[in-house]
């Protein structure tokens, strides 16, 4: 079973209404349905999400935490949906952008609606899926990541500019895991946690293998999407590959891995210059603004160097990939 919103939206009307009856009533089925599909839910997670009592469902320490992550999806799911209804009737040429996950999406959209362009997303965990999407001319542009070790089958015609030519991965742990109190942390200091690995993204599980085999360790390691993970951290159950954007949270510590063993490169592409000069501007504003939010990641571009200077990529794009790193302003 795989979690869908409108299994998120269930738990939320479950915590919301604090009883099976009422969340059934207010999401118009029947409560063994809804039970079932609770029952379920606590199956993949791994833990019950509510304690049933005489006054009604309260959330268990582990439903807090999945609550936590549920309800801004779901009200961005309702927020997507608004804005595609309003995109719908909106006259004039919208801009169809796809994506792989990324902190730097939301000050991307933002800059570019303020432009006024109606940006409509499309994303996908496979980066390869949405550059075929792009040369069949489904979409527009294309922001996604190259994992190291792991080319992409970039089609012909396509334009690139490079965002970042390596961005380093770090991990997410639970803030009281004694690896967290270090600023970087080790392989070896967490080869005895399980890791959790999406297998759905291009490249990434043979990466993650490749890191392990370079460091002679051989954690446990289970497979899931990194929304679920998020949640598994929280509870101390386990640890995973992140963006090194990533904010710390008080469930979830993101540190450095020693050696920056594991990178990516952030591309964007287009079927033309024109396409790929008329929005990369505001992607790497957006960039640049939740990399220098997340500590870690900004003591990692200034001791890099890569923090000093604005590097500008090339004006001319290479079909083959080729480009200079972006370089993010620190300013102090």
């Amino acid at each position: 079973m795989e979690l869908e919103v409108r299994h998120l939206r269930a738990l939320c009307a479950i915590a919301d209404t604090g009883s099976l009856h009422r969340a059934a009533r207010q999401l118009g089925v029947a409560q063994p349905s809804l039970s079932t599909q609770l029952r379920r839910i606590e199956h993949e997670l791994g833990g019950a999400l509510f304690t049933r009592e005489r006054t009604g469902c309260r959330p268990t320490p582990l439903g807090r935490v999945v609550l936590g992550r549920a309800r801004p999806l779901v009200a961005e799911m309702r927020a997507l949906v608004a804005e595609a209804r309003t995109a719908a009737v909106v006259a004039g040429p919208q801009l169809r952008i796809g994506s792989t996950a990324s902190r730097a999406l939301a000050g991307w959209l933002r800059r570019l609606r303020a432009r006024n362009q109606e940006p409509v997303l499309q994303m996908d965990v496979s980066p390869n899926a949405l550059l075929r999407m792009l040369a069949d001319g489904q979409l527009d542009v294309a922001f996604v990541h190259e994992v190291e070790g792991s080319p992409l089958r970039i089609p012909d015609g396509l334009r690139l500019r490079v965002l970042m030519e390596r961005e380093p991965q770090f991990v997410s742990l639970p803030p009281d895991h004694p690896a967290a109190a270090k600023s970087e942390v080790s392989l070896r200091d967490l080869a005895d946690d399980r890791w959790m690995v999406d297998p759905t993204v291009d490249g990434e599980w043979d990466a993650v293998q490749r890191m392990f085999r370079a460091a002679g360790v051989n954690p446990h390691v289970l497979h899931g999407d990194y929304y679920t993970a998020d949640a598994l951290i929280a509870t101390g159950e386990v640890v995973a590959v992140c963006q090194p954007t990533h904010a710390d949270s008080p469930t979830i510590a993101v540190r450095r891995i020693h050696g920056d063993p594991l990178g990516v490169r952030l591309l964007l592409a287009a079927r033309t210059q024109e396409e790929l000069d008329s929005v990369y501007p505001e992607l790497e504003e957006a960039y640049e603004e939740v990399a220098l939010q997340a500590p870690g990641y900004r003591k990692w571009l200034e001791r890099t160097g890569k923090a000093e200077k604005t590097g500008k990529a090339e004006k001319e794009g290479r079909p083959s990939g080729e480009g200079r790193p972006t370089h993010v302003r620190v300013r102090t």
